[in-house]
């Protein structure tokens, strides 16, 4: 692994930003890999942009740089599209959760959905890889996240992470069937 390894993270309120970037943090400790996270919650109860960074290694500050996230994961659209285009450094990888949450200036009529390939290709321009995560077969909603979080995984993109770093930062998140669907999830 280089000196440090930048994640960056974002949504919309309510989706489950901060249990994310809480989860990945503690996994990450888990995994000796020496987390600092920073993040905004300010406009969460509106429904607007909530964003975490997470800086692993020899990081001094937990804000990620412009352009230098290793890793961009995203809940929505719209923020994955604007992550990358702001936060992806080149060659590094986009994960994001394939939901459209309308933003205000499409509400407005300002500007029309954002699409999957619209994505795609900002990531392509980086020269990084892209992974969309559409899971309909999800018992709640709210564990998207978690899908994410299992994608990361089954990919391999943060060093030295591993499945089991990630169940025991659950463990600490997380208890009875919550726990059990979640652990579920991560190992299929």
């Amino acid at each position: 692994m280089k000196s440090d390894f930048n994640i960056y993270m974002s949504g919309v309120g309510g989706q489950g930003i901060g249990l994310l970037a809480e989860l990945l943090a503690r996994a990450c400790d888990y995994a000796g890999l020496t987390p600092r996270g920073c993040d905004t919650h300010g406009l969460a109860q509106r429904g607007g942009m909530v964003t975490s960074h997470l800086r692993l290694g020899a990081a001094h500050s937990a804000l990620v740089p412009e352009g230098e996230a290793d890793l961009v994961v995203s809940l929505e659209r719209t923020e994955a599209l604007r992550a990358a285009d702001a936060m992806l450094r080149e060659g590094g990888s986009l994960v994001w959760y394939d939901a459209c949450w309308q933003a205000l200036d499409v509400r407005r009529g300002e500007n029309l959905p954002v699409r999957a390939e619209q994505v795609l290709a900002a990531a392509v321009l980086r020269k990084a890889s892209a992974f969309k995560v559409l899971r309909d077969d999800l018992p709640d909603s709210r564990m998207q996240n978690v899908a994410v979080v299992a994608e990361i995984l089954k990919r391999g993109i943060v060093p030295g992470l591993e499945r089991g770093h990630v169940e025991a930062a659950m463990a600490d998140l997380m208890s009875g069937s919550t726990l059990e669907a979640n652990i579920a999830l991560v190992r299929a």
